[in-house]
């Protein structure tokens, strides 16, 4: 048995001896008396289900663990965060030391501001040193963070605010957007505050260069960030750690909304700095001093709040903190510039960046310069989520990084808000005699220690090797991972065990399982396409066009069909401009037909750039360009779309909805779109 299945297999078996092993890489203050407390919950409509606490009676400081000890323990001059900001020409290197002596000040301040434990702290920041030191200080006095991505709609970060009623809000006076100009978070914050009927009593403002805000009125509660600081500083203010109970939360986010209201994930201290301190060195290879991770997400998401702050912090190591984009500032080398300046070890990403990158720079002249230098020689592993990472992807990269020295590994995992931490993946860090477990392109790789995977039917049934259903996870669920959601349990129990009768966590992702036990997500469950009683997934689908050379980034959705009540449909972006579309269609055609089946034929296909919406985090909305398929198809095209504050840009819905028109003109209109598209082109 390989060691990542046999460390599985122990964290299954004995979850006390395995996770009560794990727990002493940390310093409690109160030791647990166990590692694993399995109950039942009593909701308040009488529904029963199994439940389960991890290290109960144990308290914890997760500041203490991720900056004092280091300190204590005579690392205070290692680094901690690199920060790089090429929006403001900025880089500055902090040490333990350095950070410690900062997040001791701003806990004082925001003591001093009222803020004490229990009590919720928004917070909305960009990129800056400021948003993590925020961050520990709210953790180092027992209060809970809620993180909001900054530069969200007003409307999205009402919701929030009403949601978690916080005390205070952490904000700064603007974000910078990649190459754009400063984007002021006063209309935002003011807004949003206006729109909530819950009016936080502070709001304290980090003030940049680039665009202030003017004029902080203290009577409304308004507070400047380093005015505060600078006073405690003088006056010799500092605040302590105040350790938390293991089940005590840390912190809540919020799910990316892209349906329905946003749900609150709460994260538990104890069970959160365990399975990070765990995964950070047994996933990513980053176990301390000298390892430098760098994790290329907004702090908004769960994986920079995982990856960029607890858990390189939790070992001792480095973390870059980056300011800019993958591809624009200034271009598409960002990423491997910083690889090569600060000496990164393992990276991580979402496909959507090296997409970006790929299409930026279709010959990896940048990718390739630096690597030929030995730029890239301290890069021992790309990791990438958030999305499916189709296999063209994952053999690039590895045809173009696994020439370095240390032979780069390039590694899908698959997790979400819910989950903390990576529940599948491929630990390329393994050695011999055990061994590691070879990488699947394709697949996200096999379940982490503590993660119980399986694919069952609609009736919850499990389903044989290499059949397609409803991947869900077992309980009790790793420690990273969430117990319920902020204040409402029962929507905890509807929205993820009662389609399975508290049996199974549905996760809402459709793939299979392999003979070998890897697993492969192909798609939301919401994102089956039913052709003719056959369930396609549009993971498989946008893999097979994906294939094609030409195609650099493709999202395949539904479109209505009399015969087959549904029919594939792909909106397909490109490396270069695609003079004959006809023949592009035949040959992705071929390639779908060849790779999925003939039932999986194409019911139509439009080709251009700028056109597929997606999430701040990169993640295609699916159903926005369903709807102006089925709108046109009812020739209701001027129909709204509703389209999620989570969006990045708006006004691409607008480019898809001219595009579609334009398809549907040219095929016959809306009574003609499949027979035309299909007999006409095929």
């Amino acid at each position: 048995m390989a060691s990542q299945d046999k460390l599985q297999s122990q964290s299954l078996n004995d979850p006390e001896t395995f996770w009560s092993h794990q727990a002493q890489r940390l310093h409690w203050h109160k030791p647990p008396s166990s590692a694993l407390k399995k109950t039942t919950k009593t909701l308040p409509n009488g529904i029963t289900h199994d439940h389960w606490e991890w290290f109960p009676n144990g308290q914890i400081s997760t500041c203490f663990n991720c900056v004092d000890r280091h300190v204590l323990s005579g690392k205070g001059n290692s680094p901690a965060i690199h920060y790089d900001s090429p929006v403001t020409k900025t880089k500055q290197t902090i040490t333990y030391k350095q950070l410690l002596n900062e997040v001791e000040i701003f806990a004082a301040v925001l003591r001093q501001e009222g803020v004490k434990k229990g009590d919720v702290v928004l917070v909305y920041m960009p990129m800056i040193p400021a948003a993590l030191i925020g961050i520990l200080a709210i953790n180092r006095l027992g209060a809970i963070h809620a993180v909001v991505f900054g530069g969200f709609a007003a409307g999205a970060l009402a919701q929030r605010i009403e949601a978690c009623k916080p005390v205070a809000i952490l904000t700064a006076s603007c974000g910078i957007d990649g190459n754009k100009p400063p984007d002021s978070y006063r209309d935002y914050i003011e807004e949003a505050i206006c729109l909530s009927s819950w009016k936080p009593p502070r709001t304290i403002i980090y003030q940049r260069e680039e665009l202030p805000w003017r004029p902080i009125i203290r009577p409304d509660g308004e507070r400047n960030w380093q005015h505060l600081v600078k006073s405690a500083r003088n006056r010799g203010f500092r605040a302590g750690c105040v350790p938390v109970g293991s089940t005590d939360p840390i912190y809540i986010i919020y799910t990316s909304g892209t349906t329905g209201k946003p749900k609150g994930v709460v994260r538990e201290a104890g069970g959160h700095a365990v399975g990070l301190s765990l995964s950070i060195s047994y996933l990513f290879g980053i176990n301390g001093p000298g390892d430098v991770m760098g994790c290329f997400s907004d702090i908004g998401w769960v994986v920079s709040h995982s990856y960029t702050l607890y858990g390189p912090l939790l070992v001792g190591a480095a973390t870059v903190l980056y300011e800019g984009k993958p591809v624009g500032t200034p271009d598409a080398s960002a990423f491997w510039r910083m690889t090569e300046e600060y000496r990164i070890n393992t990276m991580f990403t979402a496909p959507t960046a090296l997409r970006a990158i790929r299409k930026a720079d279709p010959d990896n002249l940048a990718l390739m310069g630096i690597r030929d230098r030995g730029g890239m020689d301290s890069l021992r592993a790309l990791f990438l989520a958030g999305e499916r990472s189709e296999p063209s992807i994952i053999k690039l990269y590895s045809d173009l990084l696994g020439s370095t020295t240390v032979g780069t590994k390039i590694v899908d995992n698959w997790w979400s808000s819910e989950s903390g931490s990576p529940i599948t993946g491929i630990s390329p860090f393994l050695s011999p005699p055990a061994g590691g477990l070879p990488i699947r392109p394709g697949s996200a790789g096999k379940p982490m220690p503590g993660f119980s995977v399986s694919v069952v039917s609609d009736s919850g049934e499990i389903l044989p090797a290499n059949k397609m259903g409803n991947i869900v996870l077992g309980l009790p669920l790793a420690p990273t991972a969430f117990r319920s959601l902020w204040q409402d349990d029962e929507r905890f129990y509807h929205s993820y065990l009662g389609r399975f009768e508290g049996k199974y966590i549905d996760t809402g992702d459709a793939g299979i399982i392999d003979e070998d036990g890897y697993v492969h997500i192909m798609a939301r469950t919401d994102d089956i396409i039913n052709v003719a009683a056959h369930r396609l997934s549009t993971g498989a689908l946008e893999q097979a066009v994906a294939s094609h050379p030409l195609v650099t980034e493709c999202c395949v959705v539904s479109v209505p069909d009399a015969l087959k009540g549904h029919l594939p449909f792909a909106f397909v972006g490109t490396a270069e401009k695609v003079e004959d579309e006809e023949r592009l269609l035949g040959e992705v055609q071929k390639l779908v037909r060849t790779q999925v089946g003939p039932i999986a034929t194409l019911g139509g296909m439009i080709v251009g750039s700028g056109m597929i919406p997606k999430t701040r985090s990169g993640k295609m909305l699916r159903r926005v360009l369903r709807e102006l398929l089925e709108n046109a198809v009812h020739g209701e095209l001027e129909k709204k779309v509703e389209v999620p504050s989570t969006v990045e840009d708006a006004g691409v819905v607008e480019v898809t909805r001219e595009k579609v028109r334009g398809y549907f003109e040219r095929n016959g209109g809306r009574h003609g779109v499949i027979e035309v598209g299909l007999k006409a082109k095929l």
